[in-house]
C-alpha cells in the first residue's frame, strides 16, 4: 500500500471465533486491503497465544481488517461477519469454547457502534436468529497482532486438518453466497 492509499482506508476489528476463519474470509472480500490476527479486548497488556487460549489474559481472537470505503462499505463487511459465524452464543463458535472466541466489534468510533448497534437491533427484530445475538460492540479497545505464525493461516496450511474441516467449508459457503463480492485473496 502506498502512502496516499493509506490515508482513505478504514479499519475495524472483529472477533468471532478463532481468527483464522475470519482472516481467511476477510481477505477473499472486495475492498479489503489488510487482514491482521491478533488479541483485543482484554486487560493483559502483552497478550500472547498460550495466555489467550487458556483465558488467563481476558482477550479475544479477532482480526484487524483495512479496507477501502470507495469498495466496500463498515456496514456491509458486518454484513459478512453476521453471516459466518454464531453470534448467538456466548463464548463459542462450534468446537471451540472460552471467551476468546466471543462474538465482538470493536467499533473505532461512535459512528461505527451506532451502526453496529443499529444493524444487531435489526437483526433482532426480524428475527434472523432463532436467539437474541449476542455480540459485543465495545469501543477504543487496543489491538495486539499475534504471532507471526497466525497471519494468513490457511494460506500457508491449506491441507492442515482445521483449515481442512473448519475453514475451507466457510469458504465454499461464502463463494456461493457472495461471489460477486469476492476479490482474489490479499
Amino acid at each position: 500500500m502506498n502512502e496516499n492509499n493509506d490515508l482513505k482506508l478504514e479499519t475495524i476489528t472483529l472477533g468471532g471465533g478463532c481468527f483464522w476463519c475470519l482472516d481467511a474470509v476477510f481477505r477473499q472480500i472486495r475492498g479489503v486491503k489488510q487482514v491482521l490476527c491478533g488479541y483485543a479486548g482484554g486487560r493483559d497488556s502483552a497478550p500472547s497465544y498460550a495466555r489467550v487460549c487458556s483465558g488467563q489474559s481476558d482477550h479475544a481472537e479477532v482480526v484487524q481488517i483495512r479496507f477501502d470505503p470507495q469498495e466496500t462499505t463498515f456496514s456491509s463487511l458486518l454484513e459478512v461477519f453476521f453471516a459466518i459465524h454464531d453470534p448467538t452464543t456466548r463464548d463459542r463458535q462450534g468446537h471451540d469454547l472460552g471467551p476468546q472466541y466471543r462474538s465482538l466489534i470493536l467499533a473505532r468510533d461512535a459512528g461505527q457502534a451506532e451502526q453496529a448497534h443499529a444493524l444487531i437491533a435489526r437483526l433482532d427484530a426480524e428475527h434472523v436468529y432463532p436467539q437474541p445475538v449476542l455480540t459485543q460492540v465495545q469501543l477504543g479497545q487496543e489491538f495486539f497482532p499475534a504471532e507471526a505464525e497466525h497471519q494468513d493461516y490457511y494460506q500457508r496450511h491449506p491441507q492442515q486438518g482445521y483449515c481442512q474441516v473448519v475453514i475451507a467449508p466457510k469458504l465454499a459457503e461464502l463463494r456461493r453466497q457472495l461471489g460477486p463480492r469476492l476479490q482474489p485473496p490479499i
